[in-house]
C-alpha cells in the first residue's frame, strides 16, 4: 500500500533548495513522502491592525478547511507575522495529533533582532520550527531536553540551541505512533 504523502503547502515564495532541505528532513524524520503544492489564500481577513499581525489559529483553520483527503498531514509555509491571543508572537503552530500545522519564517529573521542577515541560520531554524509542528501532529508533546527538536521555544535563541532531531524519548514515542500509524493503513 502506499503512503499518503505530507504535503508541504507553500503560501508565498519559498526557495526550491530550502524546500528540498525541508522535504528532506521530514522524510528522514518521519518517513513518509513530502509533495510541494502552491496556495493562494486571501490573508488580508486574518490581519489584525492593531497587533500588525495575522491570527495564526484563523490560518490554521483555513489550512485545515483547505487540506485534501489524500494528505497525511499539511503544513502550512508562511512568511507573515503570526500571533494567537495569549501570546505576543508564535513561529507556528498545529493540532495535536491532528492534520495541520503552520509555520512562518517572518520571526526567524535575525535582522528583526537587531543582529546581521544571516540565511543559514534562519533556514535551519525554519527547519526545526517545522519538524517541531510536524512532531505535534503526530502525538508529541514538548520536551525537557534542552536540545531536543520537540523542546518549547518562546525565542529565537531556544531554537538555536535545539538540534534538529529528536531525542531519544521522543524518537521512541514518535516511533510507535508511527507504527501504530502504519497498522491503520494496512
Amino acid at each position: 500500500m502506499k503512503k499518503q504523502p505530507i504535503i508541504l503547502l507553500s503560501c508565498g515564495h519559498f526557495e526550491k533548495d530550502m524546500l528540498k532541505l525541508i522535504s528532506n528532513d521530514i522524510t528522514r524524520a518521519f518517513h513518509y513522502p513530502v509533495v510541494h503544492k502552491e496556495c493562494s489564500f486571501e490573508l488580508s481577513k486574518f490581519y489584525n491592525p492593531g497587533r500588525r499581525q495575522y491570527d495564526g489559529n484563523g490560518i490554521l483553520k483555513m489550512v485545515a478547511d483547505k487540506s485534501t483527503p489524500d494528505a497525511l498531514k499539511t503544513i502550512g509555509l508562511f512568511r507573515v507575522d503570526f500571533f494567537i491571543p495569549i501570546l505576543t508572537y508564535i513561529f507556528g503552530q498545529a493540532t495535536l495529533n491532528g492534520d495541520v500545522g503552520i509555520v512562518s519564517l517572518f520571526r526567524l529573521r535575525n535582522e528583526l533582532y537587531g543582529l546581521a542577515r544571516n540565511n543559514d541560520l534562519q533556514i535551519e531554524r525554519f527547519r526545526k520550527v517545522i519538524l517541531h509542528e510536524l512532531g505535534h501532529t503526530f502525538g508529541l508533546i514538548h520536551c525537557h531536553n534542552p536540545v531536543c527538536v520537540m523542546r518549547s521555544s518562546t525565542y529565537v535563541e531556544d531554537i538555536d540551541q535545539k538540534k534538529i532531531l529528536f531525542c531519544q524519548y521522543c524518537q521512541d514515542k514518535l516511533n510507535n505512533n508511527l507504527d501504530r500509524l502504519l497498522m491503520v493503513e494496512e
